[in-house]
């Protein structure tokens, strides 16, 4: 087999918070992945760095006292040390805000605005004049242009769901003074994509990412690519743009050259040849893992400005779904937004690991942590199965054959069906089939474990004259042990390294046919333990928001909980709200609102008529999650024209907003334009 020059990144974690569970599916994917190809031979780097600019870091470091560059590096700390604690390898972990990334950036914006795929031109934006800062669409509040709900965003209303520009806002203020903003004209920097409209679309459709994605991404093309406004107004956190006084470029600009950087950084400290992984036409493998919700900036302006500047283009990139827990989005309330501290101060890192390999494919759909079904797994699996072929038989050989295993092998056909598996689980593995890995070394414990019940060495071992064949049985065992954790190894390295340790043998994928015979081993110590759901619930326990400020003020008379937070509106009459018209309807597509933070497009099936609603649920939502379900619609609501099109209702949701937003479903028999009494 050919040795392979392979280059791996995961996303750069932004340097604004804590690691959570959800971000863990992606570096935890990823670290397999590197770990798999570096077991087979091949020359592979897995690098990562802290997306460290933009105006949230600038922000949170000013409310801190502090500088960004204090609060990146506090960040830092952290974040590698949760990394680190999940197994997860990295050969360079670098930062965004490094000497690596401004020159680089630098030479590839210059080299962008020598081919000309740089203009200028002069855009007006809401300013704040006490803090004299652009305020970006988040930063400004205000009352509704559309339904005069009061307090909402710069970009959408969260009560009407109508989206429109800050300027439109009725009332503005800046979230960050409270100031009236002002209109203020400034001269912007935009890359021209449309000039690079015919390579991409090439490249969405040669395989290198998954077709999926590359027909969502078809639509960015339907009505024509829009140039891309690179720069950001002083005061920013990040790097000025060569040439350009108080210009600064937009985070994503060098967000994704962070990883030539952090790469970069690797080749300042070892011998490697960065140009033979970055130069255009360069024979080495670049792969880029990303969650779905950042594809088009990964699949559209990175490859267009890789391809401007003279550089390579990805390999591919492998977009991935989001995580749910208990078959919902991640909640505070609930104690499902756990962040990855809290989770290893209760359970094994391991058991995460093996649980979202045992679910991964190399698709793009959610993948749901069902925490009665992740100890479940966990116990039957590893504990059950896997760990539980070593610890019958090692007691044995221990106790009665001075730790050394027998000098025949008695099953040769039996340990060469497990080592002929390798070329299949090496082929899932290299597809990112993770699931389907693990089906088959599950599949193959099952038969180890078939075969040391059939033998019965507990009772051979009774019988002198039958001691030697259980010596054989439980050596056997043992080999069929070291074949399936050199399987997990990418999946399991810390429980790994144990193995390595106990059988005093390297686990190797090109020694799995290798019998170990004659061979010593040491005493068998305790693997892994068995998941403890009071610790799974201790967890949660700790994971979730404490209510108790709002409920130690109750209003007067009033029950404690949501409703005082939210009172109750004004009386109404009957004829009044008889005027409403509820309708069941059958969520037939959901998608992405293509510049819009917080929308999703709906089309509601009532029985016949399709109606089209714009509601602001991205935040809670995936598209993906919505399709095929059932809820309640206002079906008589006027029909609204917005700035993404026209809204024909209204979908009913209950919840404070951002991630605890859940849409109303109807019990099973509903059916699409049955009236709600």
């Amino acid at each position: 087999m050919a040795k392979r020059k392979i280059l791996i990144t995961s996303a750069l974690p932004y340097a604004n918070g804590p690691t959570h569970l959800g971000h863990l599916l992606e570096y935890i994917q990823t670290d397999i992945w590197a770990r798999f190809q570096k077991s087979q031979g091949h020359d592979a780097y897995y690098v990562c760095a802290d997306d460290a600019h933009g105006t949230p870091i600038m922000l949170n470091a000013q409310k801190q006292g502090i500088t960004p560059e204090e609060m990146v590096a506090q960040v830092s700390v952290e974040r590698q040390r949760d990394f680190a604690d999940f197994n997860i390898e990295f050969d360079n972990y670098h930062s965004t805000h490094s000497d690596e990334n401004k020159a680089l950036s630098e030479l590839i914006y210059t080299r962008l605005d020598n081919a000309g795929y740089i203009k200028k031109r002069t855009i007006s934006q809401l300013f704040d004049p006490e803090k004299g800062i652009f305020l970006p669409d988040r930063f400004v509040t205000g009352t509704c242009p559309s339904c005069d709900a009061e307090d909402q965003n710069g970009d959408s209303c969260d009560v009407c769901g109508a989206t429109y520009a800050p300027t439109e806002l009725k009332s503005p203020r800046s979230v960050m003074s409270g100031a009236t903003p002002v209109l203020k004209d400034s001269e912007h920097y935009f890359f021209d994509l449309p000039e690079f409209e015919g390579m991409l679309k090439q490249w969405l459709h040669s395989g290198s990412i998954q077709q999926e994605m590359a027909n969502k991404l078809d639509e960015w093309f339907a009505d024509g690519l829009q140039q891309w406004d690179i720069s950001r107004d002083a005061p920013y956190f990040g790097f000025e743009i060569p040439g350009a006084p108080g210009k600064y470029f937009y985070v994503w600009l060098d967000a994704p050259i962070g990883y030539m950087a952090s790469f970069k950084n690797l080749c300042d400290k070892s011998d490697l040849d960065f140009d033979a992984f970055w130069k255009e036409g360069a024979d080495a493998e670049l792969y880029h893992f990303i969650g779905k919700d950042i594809i088009y900036f990964h699949s559209l302006f990175w490859p267009a400005m890789l391809e401007g500047a003279g550089f390579r283009k990805p390999s591919n990139i492998f977009a991935h779904g989001f995580v749910t827990v208990n078959g919902a989005k991640m909640s505070k309330s609930k104690g499902t937004f756990i962040k990855a501290r809290t989770y290893l101060e209760h359970l094994d890192p391991e058991y995460l690991r093996y649980y979202f390999a045992a679910k991964l494919g190399s698709g793009i759909t959610d993948l749901d942590l069902n925490l009665e079904d992740f100890a479940q797994r966990v116990n039957s699996d590893l504990v059950g199965k896997v760990v539980n072929i070593a610890s019958r038989c090692a007691g044995f050989i221990t106790k009665k054959f001075d730790g050394t295993l027998s000098s025949d092998n008695v099953e040769g056909e039996l340990i060469a069906e497990f080592a002929a598996a390798r070329q299949s689980i090496a082929d899932h593995y290299e597809a990112r089939e993770y699931g389907r890995a693990v089906r088959l070394i599950m599949a193959l414990a099952d038969k180890a474990n078939q075969y040391i019940d059939a033998q019965a060495p507990w009772v051979l071992i009774k019988d002198e004259n039958t001691a030697k064949q259980a010596h054989d049985v439980c050596s056997v065992g043992i080999n069929l042990f070291r074949i399936l954790m050199t399987y997990l190894s990418p999946i399991l390295p810390g429980m790994a390294a144990k193995v390595s340790s106990f059988l005093n043998d390297e686990l190797a994928w090109d020694k799995v046919d290798t019998v170990l015979v004659d061979h010593k081993i040491n005493k068998f110590k305790a693997l892994m333990q068995r998941v403890d759901m009071d610790k799974v619930n201790a967890m949660l326990e700790q994971s979730k928001e404490s209510l108790a400020p709002a409920a130690a003020t109750p209003a007067p008379d009033a029950n404690n909980g949501e409703i005082d937070k939210d009172p109750i509106a004004d009386e109404i009459e009957f004829d009044d709200f008889a005027k409403v018209d509820l309708r069941i309807a059958k969520i037939a597509n959901a998608e992405h609102v293509e510049g819009a933070d917080k929308l999703l497009k709906l089309t509601l099936d009532l029985g016949g008529p399709q109606r089209q609603v714009f509601a602001g649920i991205k935040s809670a939502y995936a598209p993906e999650q919505l399709i095929g379900k059932h809820t309640v619609m206002v079906a008589n609501l006027k029909p609204r024209k917005m700035r993404f099109g026209l809204s024909e209702g209204m979908v009913l949701a209950a919840g404070p907003g951002k991630e605890d937003i859940y849409i109303l479903e109807p019990h099973d028999g509903a059916k699409p334009g049955m009236r709600v009494m």
